[in-house]
């Protein structure tokens, strides 16, 4: 019980002040507001406009028709009322449910399910939380607008929903969530020509977008995915300011600058298909891809700002033989490490445009086994020394002790790091790349010998043979299985290896160059 106080301990000291004060303050008002039957209102008298909005992009169709929804692979069908609670599917299946991303269907019927979300408010849990209202007033915002639909109603429900998200701001979380909140308002504001809601809009856009797009581009929270979904509500906002009079265009260019560094980002990161990495909480099929944030971006008159990559921790080395993005970075922000995983060292390779070696990627969010065993270090392609996670991930989202890069020495072909996460035991891990034409060659070493090992964990299409034809260690390989989870709630059978050894390991990676292969490119 005393190690859980600890880690609880470990896990709280990275916290913002302003996070601990607004969780604190949030559970004390709730209480408060229940004992005096304070309840909030489902509907505000209101004015709105209709926006003008450039095409934006449509993600997946997740609304089969006759009250059937397919999200995260998992499809429920309602047979008589949807129930907006519905939660057999995590919560996750449920926040989809309520954000309303399916209004971007070519559909007839859409429109009677946002009368049934309002028609039944007064029931609705948690898609009355500040996230799903954020995600939902967007959604119904650009749907409205786009098939000109006044409705009272409807607008009153809106109208109270943003004074809910307004009275609910998720500072207690920070980062992409608060984000999130700033997007949506702008909508709201524009939408209902609202200063006070344009006034905390604005306040908040500046100074996150400020903290959280790091001077190469990315997204600080480290995600390619959640990269790709905030570069898309950029998108979307200015996509907003742009094409309306109101405010005077005054947020125009503060947005083009960060869309446009995040656009250069997204497009470094990605491989020649357009693919990303699924480095930390990252899966395909829930963000718009690289190819539609591009071409967003381009009906925008928008340019890719294309800068080295640095303060994110990633690199990518490419040539006409391979592709392989490492990092070499910390976590990501200490206060808000909840999509980060325990996998510093890690990297990804593919090999005349086929995944070699993947990042084992994401299948839940559900706190389980599931969850803690993806985020840690056994499961990426890195090293594990005495049986221990590097950062000490817990919980869904937690972390609480976590490794630091102390040490980092890059050339145009090579990069060494070092990084401290079993300081405890007085050990320090260092990792050397060094890339050339026709093979990839990674070195470890330990400061002092321990139980360590390796793995590398490989596409479901690649075999055995193949492995052994490509790699070489200085120790012996072991062959096992894992789950590979290219997105939610999906798992494919494929090898993992595994190479034990104590203080230092070679690993030579031959990706069989040609005569024509090109001289590699450094991002």
């Amino acid at each position: 019980m005393f190690s859980k106080y600890i880690q609880i301990f470990n896990t709280v000291k990275f916290l913002k002040p302003k996070q601990i004060y607004y969780r604190l303050y949030y559970f004390g008002r709730a209480r408060v507001r229940r004992a005096i039957g304070d309840t909030p209102l489902l509907s505000i008298p209101s004015q709105s406009t209709h926006i003008r909005l450039q095409e934006s992009i449509h993600i997946a169709d997740c609304y089969l028709g006759d009250k059937e929804f397919k999200f995260l692979n998992l499809s429920t069908k309602f047979e008589q009322n949807i129930d907006w609670n519905y939660s057999k599917h995590g919560k996750l299946w449920t926040y989809n449910l309520n954000y309303f991303d399916f209004l971007s269907q070519k559909n007839e019927n859409l429109r009677s399910l946002i009368d049934d979300f309002v028609e039944n408010s007064n029931k609705i849990k948690d898609g009355l939380e500040p996230f799903p209202i954020s995600l939902r007033g967007i959604n119904w915002i650009k749907y409205l607008s786009s098939h000109q639909i006044k409705e009272q109603k409807i607008d009153d429900s809106l109208y109270a929903q943003y004074y809910i998200l307004l009275d609910n701001l998720e500072y207690h979380l920070l980062g992409n969530h608060l984000l999130e909140n700033g997007f949506s308002l702008l909508f709201g504001a524009y939408y209902f020509e609202d200063n006070k809601l344009y006034t905390k809009a604005k306040e908040i856009l500046i100074k996150e977008l400020t903290e959280q797009i790091l001077k190469d581009g990315s997204h600080f929270e480290l995600s390619p995915m959640y990269h790709q979904i905030m570069l898309f509500r950029v998108l979307d906002c200015l996509n907003l300011v742009k094409n309306s009079k109101w405010k005077d265009k005054e947020l125009l260019e503060f947005l083009k600058v960060k869309a446009e560094l995040m656009l250069g980002w997204i497009e470094s990161i990605s491989y020649q298909n357009g693919d990303i990495p699924l480095l930390n909480d990252s899966a395909n099929s829930i963000a718009p891809t690289t190819k539609q944030l591009i071409y967003y971006a381009n009906k925008l008159e928008l340019k890719s700002n294309k800068t080295p990559l640095s303060t994110s921790g990633y690199r990518k080395f490419t040539n006409d033989n391979y592709e392989s993005i490492i990092d070499i970075g910390d976590i990501g922000a200490d206060y808000i490490p909840g999509h980060a995983h325990a996998d510093t060292f890690n990297f990804e390779l593919r090999i005349k445009g086929k995944p070699f070696i993947v990042d084992t990627g994401l299948s839940t969010y559900e706190t389980c086994p599931r969850r803690t065993l993806e985020r840690s270090t056994i499961s990426h392609n890195t090293v594990e020394i005495n049986s221990k996670d590097q950062s000490e991930v817990w919980g869904g989202f937690r972390v609480a002790n976590r490794a630091y890069i102390i040490d980092i020495k890059e050339k145009d072909d090579q990069v060494e790091a070092t990084h401290n996460g079993y300081k405890k035991e007085n050990i320090y891990h260092s990792r050397q790349w060094k890339f050339e034409e026709n093979r990839v060659i990674i070195k470890d070493k330990i400061n002092k010998k321990s139980n360590a090992i390796a793995r590398l964990h490989f596409h479901p299409d690649i075999t055995k043979k193949e492995i052994l034809e490509h790699l070489s260690s200085s120790s012996k390989l072991e062959f096992g299985e894992y789950f590979y989870s290219p997105e939610f709630n999906t798992q494919q059978t494929a090898i993992v290896v595994s190479i034990k050894f104590v203080d230092d390991l070679n690993i030579i990676i031959n990706t069989y160059a040609t005569e024509n292969s090109s001289k590699k490119n450094y991002h």
